[in-house]
C-alpha cells in the first residue's frame, strides 16, 4: 500500500513540474506613441520570463503585423499586474524587455529587443534595430547591439544633447562612464569618458577624458579627492 501511495506521489509531481513553467502571451499598448506589441515567450514561471520568443509589433490602430522580430532568451520580470515593463532603464535594478527610443536621432522612433544576460557582469544585453526609412522597416544595428552587449546592460538615451551614455566597471572600485556621439553616415564616436578609479582604497582617481569634434582633439584632466569626501 505505502509503495502504491509513493508511485501516486511520483507520477503526480512529473505530471505537474512542467506545468511550472509555461508559456505566455503579453500586449504591450503603452510604450509607443506609434505601435503596439505582443511577446509570445517560451516560458514563464511566477514572476519572471524567459526563453525563446516571437515579438508581433502592430502600427496603432492596424491588425496587420508590421514587422516580427526574434529573440532566442526574451528574459524579463513581471510585475504586481503580472504584465512586463516598457522603456525602464535602471543600472543594476529593472531594464524591460522592449524599449522604444530613437537611439540615433534621425527623428525615428527605434526599438530594442531585450536578448538574454551577455552584458558586463551577466547584466541585460540587447539587439537594437534602427528604423530605416528606404525598406521602412527596422534593421539590426551592429553598431548599438553591441554598445548593449559590451557594457553594464542598455545603454541610456540623452536626446537633449543627442548622446548615448554607457557604464563599465571593475571590481567595487573602478567604474567608467562613457559618452557617444551619432554621427552621420560615419557611426558612433567616443566623445567624452570619465575614470573613477579608487582601487588603492584611500583616494579616488577621477580622469575626464573629451573629445572636441571642431579640432578633433582629446583634452584631459586628472584629479584626486579623499575617497570619503567623494562618495559621501
Amino acid at each position: 500500500m505505502k509503495n502504491g501511495i509513493n508511485l501516486k506521489l511520483l507520477i503526480c509531481l512529473v505530471l505537474s513540474g512542467p506545468l511550472l513553467s509555461h508559456a505566455a502571451t503579453f500586449q504591450i499598448k503603452n510604450g509607443s506613441k506609434l505601435y503596439n506589441a505582443q511577446l509570445d515567450v517560451a516560458h514563464c514561471e511566477k514572476d519572471e520570463c524567459s526563453g525563446q520568443a516571437k515579438i508581433l509589433l502592430y502600427k496603432k490602430g492596424s491588425q496587420q503585423v508590421f514587422q516580427t522580430f526574434i529573440s532566442n532568451d526574451l528574459n524579463f520580470y513581471l510585475d504586481k499586474q503580472q504584465q512586463p515593463s516598457v522603456n525602464v532603464i535602471q543600472l543594476y535594478n529593472e531594464q524591460s524587455p522592449l524599449i522604444f527610443e530613437d537611439f540615433n536621432f534621425d527623428g525615428q522612433q527605434d526599438l530594442a529587443i531585450r536578448n538574454g544576460n551577455e552584458s558586463s557582469y551577466g547584466g541585460p544585453s540587447y539587439d537594437v534595430y534602427v528604423f530605416n526609412k528606404t525598406p521602412q522597416k527596422f534593421v539590426i544595428s551592429d553598431e548599438l547591439t553591441a554598445l548593449a552587449t559590451e557594457n553594464l546592460g542598455m545603454f541610456q538615451t540623452d536626446a537633449k544633447r543627442k548622446r548615448l551614455i554607457t557604464f563599465a566597471k571593475s571590481g567595487c572600485c573602478f567604474h567608467v562612464s562613457s559618452e557617444y556621439a551619432v554621427i552621420p553616415s560615419k557611426g558612433l564616436k567616443l566623445v567624452h569618458e570619465v575614470t573613477e578609479d579608487a582601487m588603492g582604497g584611500e583616494q579616488v582617481k577621477v580622469t575626464t577624458k573629451t573629445y572636441n569634434l571642431s579640432t578633433h582633439q582629446w583634452q584631459t584632466t586628472v584629479k584626486k579627492y579623499p575617497i570619503d569626501d567623494y562618495y559621501q
